[in-house]
C-alpha cells in the first residue's frame, strides 16, 4: 500500500511540475537554445529527486571518468523512463533523436520540441537518416550532446535489441565519438507501469569509440551494442522486475 502512495505522489509531482515548467519554457522561448535549456534540466533533477526521496530508487555511476571533454553522442540502452531523467542530469546539456509521436503528447511533446530534440518519422527510414545528420549537424554548431537510443524503443531486461546505425552514421559523418552506456533500470521501472520500485539502479558508462578511418557504421555500433550487452548482462538480474524476458535479437540491422 505505501508503495502505491509513493508512487501517486511521484505522478502528482510529475503533472504539475511539467505544466509549471512548460508555462515557463513558454515564457523563455525567445531565448537561446542553451539559455532555456536550463529549465528542461532543472524538470529532470526535480523528478530525479522524487524517484531517490520518495520512491526509495537511487542509482550509482560507473565510468563517469570516461565522459569526454567534448561534444558527442550519447549510445544508451532504453529499458524505462528513468535513463531519459539522469542523463540529463549526468551528462552535459543534450538533446534526443526521437520518434516524432512524442509531439502528439499534450505539454510534454510540446515542451520535447522547445528543448530541441531531433524529431524523426520512423517509417521514413532514409529521411529520417537524412534528419539525424543534418539537425545532429547544427545542434552540434549550438554545443549540444547528442543522445540516440539505438533500439529504437524500450526494451525488457534481459533482451537485445536491434541495433539501428543512425547513431553510428552520424558519428561518421559529424566525427565525433560515440560513448556507449548500459544500466539496468527496466528491472525497477517497467514499461508502461504505473509503478516504480525501490532500490539501487546501476548505470555505467564506457569508453568513448571513435570514427576511426576505415570504420564503417555497422563496425561502429557492433562495437557500442558488444560493450553495452557486455555491461548488461554484468549489472543485471538484481531487479524486483528482473527476468521478464531473456530471447535475444540480431544485434544490428541495416
Amino acid at each position: 500500500m505505501l508503495l502505491w502512495i509513493r508512487n501517486l505522489l511521484y505522478w502528482v509531482v510529475l503533472v504539475i511540475s511539467t505544466t509549471v515548467f512548460f508555462l515557463c519554457l513558454l515564457l523563455l522561448a525567445p531565448l537561446p537554445r542553451r539559455r532555456r535549456h536550463f529549465l528542461g534540466v532543472a524538470w529532470c533533477k526535480v523528478l530525479m529527486w522524487m524517484l531517490e526521496n520518495v520512491i526509495g530508487l537511487k542509482y550509482r555511476l560507473i565510468g563517469a571518468e570516461h565522459i569526454p571533454n567534448t561534444p558527442s553522442i550519447i549510445c544508451s540502452k532504453h529499458q524505462s523512463g528513468w535513463e531519459t531523467l539522469s542523463l540529463q542530469t549526468i551528462f552535459p546539456y543534450q538533446i534526443y533523436v526521437a520518434k516524432r509521436e512524442l509531439l502528439w503528447i499534450p505539454i510534454f511533446g510540446w515542451g520535447l520540441a522547445l528543448m530541441n530534440a531531433i524529431m524523426i518519422n520512423r517509417s521514413e527510414r532514409a529521411r529520417a537518416n537524412q534528419q539525424i545528420i543534418e539537425q545532429g549537424r547544427e545542434r552540434l554548431r549550438h554545443g549540444f550532446w547528442i543522445t540516440v537510443f539505438p533500439e529504437g524503443t524500450r526494451v525488457k531486461p534481459g533482451v537485445r535489441g536491434k541495433y539501428k546505425l543512425g547513431a553510428a552514421r552520424m558519428a561518421i559523418d559529424l566525427q565525433i565519438p560515440l560513448v556507449p552506456v548500459a544500466h539496468n533500470a527496466g528491472e525497477f521501472w517497467p514499461r508502461n507501469s504505473f509503478l516504480k520500485y525501490p532500490g539501487l539502479i546501476t548505470m555505467v558508462i564506457g569508453p568513448a569509440i571513435a570514427p576511426e578511418a576505415g570504420k564503417s557504421a555497422d563496425d561502429l555500433m557492433s562495437e557500442a551494442a558488444d560493450w553495452i550487452e557486455a555491461r548488461q548482462q554484468e549489472i543485471g538480474g538484481v531487479g524486483p522486475c528482473a527476468g521478464q524476458a531473456r530471447s535475444g535479437a540480431p544485434a544490428r540491422s541495416a
